[in-house]
């Protein structure tokens, strides 16, 4: 997709110009991986013109491999970001209909030759919420991973600009039985399953723990899936938050340490906690140190402008490690 958004914290009615970059959530996790040092690959289907093309060239600026996108219909996904200041919320207005991906069909992708070789697919609730045509895409996905013995995650993202929560549940009760590991925000599985954490009130930045372990159990038992994770975010302003958060494996919960974030830019910061998760499970990490690197790499993400996590491993191990003064180095 294509992001737009106003200089600095100019609002929309304010701005004259805008700023273009290259995101979407399952491109925001590639970029993590293949930052990582892991080879990542990215399935989507785009027009052939040239602004799909700059949006290519942008993932492979990243070593994120383009080779299974596929091309047709007439325009590129949009998406229009006013960043928030103190009491003031961040904004974000979508311009999907008629993309590309949301007028695909289930003939443009061949899931045996895209998975030959992988070991991991990861998906958002996000995709599915495009249209009907492209949760069976996402299905026929999630059905050749599991023929092909793939793990496969999924980051539920409830958009309510994109589908309301009676649609969301129908869709994504069916695609999250294929899944392993579960991601979600504090808010996510209240929106699309109808969980809610007691104990919690996230308007007020409020969260409870044991709330969202009896979240994440509910989850798992609901639907089997073997690992739910849930960012924990306490929002004091749209600059200042906490953030941590839980994994579990069905055996145990874990908690991160919490993070006290100036924040530059929020967007993309869960896609960089799923990246982050995902690259410490690859690694065989165990359940506590993931949840951090998790936590951390994402922490750090919502310091830098835009949807992608220009970090490195050691950076985010730094951070892990204590090392939160963010003096220079040098």
């Amino acid at each position: 997709m294509g992001r737009l958004n106003p200089e600095g914290y100019l609002r929309f009615t304010q701005a004259t110009r805008f700023e273009i970059s290259y995101a979407g959530g399952e491109a925001n996790v590639a970029v993590s991986l293949s930052n990582y040092g892991m080879d990542a690959s990215y399935v989507t289907r785009l027009p052939a013109n040239d602004i799909a093309r700059a949006a290519v060239r942008s993932l492979m600026s990243y070593g994120v491999d383009v080779s299974d996108i596929v091309y047709g219909g007439e325009r590129i996904g949009l998406y229009f970001v006013e960043k928030g200041a103190s009491q003031r919320a961040s904004k974000v207005i979508y311009d999907r209909k008629n993309s590309s991906i949301a007028t695909a069909s289930r003939n443009d992708f061949n899931w045996e030759k895209i998975f030959k070789g992988a070991g991991w697919f990861h998906f958002t609730g996000i995709t599915p919420a495009l249209g009907d045509n492209v949760a069976e895409i996402c299905e026929d996905a999630c059905k050749a991973a599991v023929k092909a013995g793939l793990k496969i995650s999924c980051d539920l993202n409830y958009r309510a600009n994109l589908w309301k929560p009676e649609k969301a549940r129908q869709v994504m009760e069916k695609l999250i039985r294929y899944v392993d590991v579960c991601i979600a925000n504090e808010e996510d599985a209240e929106k699309v399953f109808g969980i809610k954490a007691e104990g919690s009130e996230v308007g007020k930045g409020r969260l409870s723990g044991e709330g969202y372990r009896k979240v994440a159990e509910a989850i798992m038992n609901r639907y089997g899936v073997k690992n739910v994770a849930i960012t924990l975010r306490g929002s004091i302003s749209a600059n200042d938050n906490n953030w941590a958060g839980m994994f579990c494996d069905g055996k145990e919960c874990y908690f991160s340490k919490n993070y006290m974030i100036h924040i530059v830019d929020r967007v993309g910061g869960g896609d960089s906690f799923g990246g982050g998760l995902i690259y410490a499970l690859c690694e065989g990490y165990d359940p506590q140190t993931a949840i951090e690197f998790a936590v951390a790499a994402s922490c750090l993400k919502q310091t830098i402008e835009h949807d992608f996590n220009e970090v490195t491993v050691e950076e985010v191990r730094k951070l892990m490690g204590g090392d939160a003064s963010g003096r220079v180095q040098r």
